[in-house]
């Protein structure tokens, strides 16, 4: 998928994200919170997220990376806007949640994302851009959870009709036991994805110097 049209997936994905809580009214949250610390820490966590959902694929565009002042201030913005509010946040969150499956999958997750993002710094600053280019990659892996757990999780649904597992009049009240597993799935599949592309790319480049 080209970093273009990640982008535009991306801004879909934040305006949705993001619509019910522009208005920063505990009443529209889209998740059960228990009160206003709950609240504003899940704020915090989605906006942030969204930072980053949106920030990310630029980082991967030949005209952006060309220009090496903005790429590093839009790299370090990702990053100290993004994902370490967003992944702190997320703890919380995931432990408030109640699913012990969400808590394990989203702490995992964030842990992760924190991880590979101080690896990405590290490679950059050692000036392996190589090694810099394949850590980011993972870590957006891990950003755009927010939209894979949310493809997934009605693909999940409709799996199970022809099995009978769930019927289309109940796929609605299923959903949210389905969430945590969605999840879940999301950042593995998501970074074995870039585990796949990151090889791919690596194996294209020894053949070339051959």
């Amino acid at each position: 998928m080209r970093p273009r049209l990640i982008f535009f997936v991306a801004i879909v994905f934040a305006a949705v994200l993001t619509f019910p809580y522009l208005t920063l009214d505990i009443k529209n949250s889209r998740l059960d919170v228990s009160g206003n610390l709950h609240y504003a820490v899940l704020v915090v966590h989605i906006f942030s997220a969204t930072v980053a959902l949106v920030l990310g694929p630029l980082q991967f565009m030949p005209r952006v990376r060309a220009r090496r002042k903005l790429h590093r201030t839009l790299g370090r913005t990702y990053l100290l806007a993004g994902v370490l509010p967003s992944a702190l946040a997320a703890v919380p969150v995931a432990v408030w949640s109640g699913s012990l499956l969400t808590q394990i999958g989203l702490i995992t997750a964030s842990v992760l994302w924190l991880v590979t993002g101080g690896l990405a710094v590290r490679a950059a600053r050692r000036r392996d851009f190589a090694a810099h280019r394949a850590w980011m990659m993972r870590n957006y892996a891990l950003t755009f959870l927010a939209v894979t757990s949310r493809i997934l999780v009605p693909l999940l649904l409709l799996a199970q009709i022809p099995f009978g597992g769930v019927d289309a009049g109940s796929i609605g009240d299923r959903a949210p036991s389905m969430i945590p597993i969605g999840q879940t799935l999301g950042w593995i599949v998501n970074l074995v994805v870039a585990e796949v592309l990151i090889r791919r790319s690596r194996a294209a480049k020894r053949y070339a110097a051959v």
